[in-house]
């Protein structure tokens, strides 16, 4: 018997857009991290939510197709530092700990976020 994706142990496309959508406002609104929101138009943000969608469907094992950039160069001069990604981290836990994702996806979700870390911190 194989194992079940990371994509269908977490809920398939409405667990992931749903934790896409309680995590997002979060770091728009977290005072460090809002910045990289500020002066962006509403149809923007939402196709970044849609690629963020996608790109988290596709990596976790799910059927969606992600064309959005690769992290490095979708990231590359945002200065996003180790504070940054610490304060990111600490609110996809607190939106983990809202979904109630058992501690193996949750390890899981960690370790492939982390995964993208040196892509994304640069300062």
């Amino acid at each position: 018997m194989s194992e079940s994706s990371l994509y269908q142990r977490l809920g398939g496309y409405d667990a992931i857009a749903a934790v896409c959508h309680d995590l997002l406002p979060r770091l728009q609104n977290d005072p460090q991290l809002g910045r990289f929101w500020q002066h962006r138009g509403d149809d923007g943000i939402a196709r970044e939510k849609q690629l963020l969608i996608d790109y988290l469907c596709s990596a976790a094992g799910g059927p969606m197709v992600y064309t959005g950039r690769e992290m490095k160069q979708s990231h590359t001069g945002m200065k996003i530092s180790q504070s940054d990604w610490d304060i990111f981290l600490g609110h996809l836990n607190g939106t983990l700990d809202s979904f109630a994702v058992p501690a193996p996806e949750r390890s899981d979700v960690l370790a492939f976020i982390d995964s993208t870390r040196a892509d994304i911190v640069e300062a």
